[in-house]
């Protein structure tokens, strides 16, 4: 196994946090794999990029010689987790969840090495727990420290219902960390309370506590929201690799740098590599594309990429951007600046009112794109070619 210090600053990275360092260090002292577990409710079948921020994490460490438990949450499933939801969630049929597991796993293996994970899940145990085991698990924690729960504690105090079975919830996967003898365990930021959970439930039972990664929710191709499909920002890992390809193409060059450290495969050196070359003058557009086509040829293959990086330039040729446009920085609120204000600071429209009939005209176009949407925001650090009609081009910076 790599030296500890080699293991953390690849474990470190792009984590939010890491609870207690001091105790990971002292279980990677004892030079053995690692028990690696992390949760999957199959509620959505269709993953995109945000989905797989933890698992390229289980992947670096599945790399370092760890031993990776996929937990597929087929009972919890049915319960339906509440975390970061002001409402009692919908459980889901032991066939939905059955259904989707399959096409999660599907799509997880891309990323995975299939033979050296263990694909687990938890109705293995759960099913043979009567209704004293439950009982008795739940004799475990006290509803005051589940009312401490942000969501929870939002709700009691909205005067919100609460159902019985949601407190289950952390309770059975703290339980799953008893089950399948944890020494570290990822999830999201919107997982916390309940990774802690595992913690204290592996002390009742008498275990040594996990360790707890948490890794942060990311943001969608507007660098705001974080990556939904319900917002229209997110990037399916299943969609045609040339959609992939533009997609990620659009983004700003500065949340280009955070989809590099959570989504990309390629070394903390050659990103700080590539991170000095941009400050020397390189254009960041060279890294964009690498990136673009790393994740295309991760899901689609090498052969895909190719084809999809020639499709984006011959349509970025087609639009005969001239060599030498006007370029304008446009300063930006936190939420970006309106294309119409973009069309008319860079001087392409006489007003905003022009900008926002040539939208509706189909004669505005973002990098050789038709813009489509007159409610478009350009994110803080974006740099784009922007073309109004045929011969009215510049490029654009937002500040």
């Amino acid at each position: 196994m790599p030296a500890i210090n080699t293991q953390l600053e690849i474990i470190r990275r792009g984590c939010d946090e890491l609870l207690i360092e001091d105790e990971l260090k002292d279980k990677l002292k004892a030079q053995r794999p690692l028990r690696v577990k992390a949760g999957f409710d199959p509620t959505a079948p269709d993953l995109h990029l945000g989905h797989t921020v933890l698992i390229n994490k289980l992947r670096q460490l599945q790399k370092l010689g760890h031993h990776i438990l996929f937990l597929i949450g087929d009972f919890t499933g049915m319960i339906g987790d509440p975390s970061g939801k002001n409402a009692t969630r919908p459980p889901l049929s032991r066939e939905e969840v059955a259904r989707n597991a399959r096409t999660y796993t599907e799509q997880v293996f891309k990323i995975l090495d299939r033979d050296r994970t263990e694909v687990v899940f938890n109705s293995a145990w759960m099913d043979r727990m009567n209704a004293a085991d439950l009982i008795r698990l739940a004799a475990k924690h006290t509803v005051a420290r589940m009312l401490e729960r942000d969501d929870f504690h939002k709700r009691y105090r909205g005067n919100q219902p609460i159902a019985i079975h949601e407190f289950l919830y952390p309770l059975v996967q703290g339980y799953d960390s008893v089950a399948l003898k944890a020494d570290l365990e990822l999830g999201g930021t919107d997982q916390k309370f309940n990774l802690l959970m595992g913690r204290e439930v592996q002390k009742e039972y008498g275990q040594p506590p996990q360790v707890i990664l948490t890794m942060p929710l990311l943001e969608g191709l507007h660098g705001v929201d974080k990556m939904s499909k319900s917002l229209g920002n997110y990037v399916g890992i299943n969609e045609p690799p040339q959609e992939v390809f533009g997609k990620l193409m659009s983004i700003s060059d500065e949340l280009m740098w955070r989809y590099i450290e959570l989504l990309s495969f390629e070394s903390l050196e050659t990103i700080r590599k590539w991170k000095a070359e941009v400050a020397q003058g390189r254009n960041p557009r060279d890294i964009k594309v690498a990136f673009a086509q790393e994740i295309v040829t991760r899901f689609h293959g090498a052969s895909a990429a190719a084809a999809a990086l020639a499709d984006f330039e011959a349509r970025f040729r087609q639009g005969e951007v001239p060599e030498d446009i006007p370029e304008f920085s446009i300063a930006a609120d936190a939420d970006g600046v309106a294309i119409s204000q973009v069309l008319k600071r860079a001087g392409l429209t006489a007003s905003t009112s022009e900008a926002l009939r040539m939208v509706e005209q189909g004669g505005v176009k973002l990098d050789g794109e038709k813009v489509s949407d007159k409610m478009l925001r350009l994110a803080k650090g974006k740099t784009a070619v922007v073309q109004v009609g045929k011969r009215k081009f510049a490029r654009v910076t937002i500040a």
